[in-house]
């Protein structure tokens, strides 16, 4: 299994445990299904729409505007990183949006 906090240290300090469990806990099965879904294609508009209107709207409770934002500020701080792993993108985004606390 993946270390999840491990990746997301690369960004954060001192990330919030709880929070990553509960990402992982909302993607499930799908990011042992396969190594694509386990990533997050950042030049993939259809795979960032639903970022927006899956993770976003129904997780943390942003609006489209906010999540776009949000997404491309994860976008920019994640550009040297080839293969984005979907915990640490959304981890990242609800930091980005001030949401992490409804995740943990």
């Amino acid at each position: 299994m993946t270390d999840y906090s491990e990746d997301v240290k690369k960004f954060v300090d001192s990330p919030n445990e709880a929070a990553i469990k509960s990402i992982v806990n909302y993607c499930g099965i799908a990011l042992r299904s396969s190594k694509d879904a386990a990533m997050v294609s950042a030049s993939d508009k259809d795979e960032l729409a639903r970022v927006r209107d899956k993770f976003a709207a129904k997780k943390l409770g942003l609006d489209a505007e906010a999540a776009d934002a949000g997404i491309a500020k994860v976008c920019a701080r994640m550009k040297d990183t080839r293969q984005k792993q979907r915990v640490t993108f959304y981890y990242l985004l609800a930091e980005e949006t001030g949401t992490l606390d409804k995740l943990g």
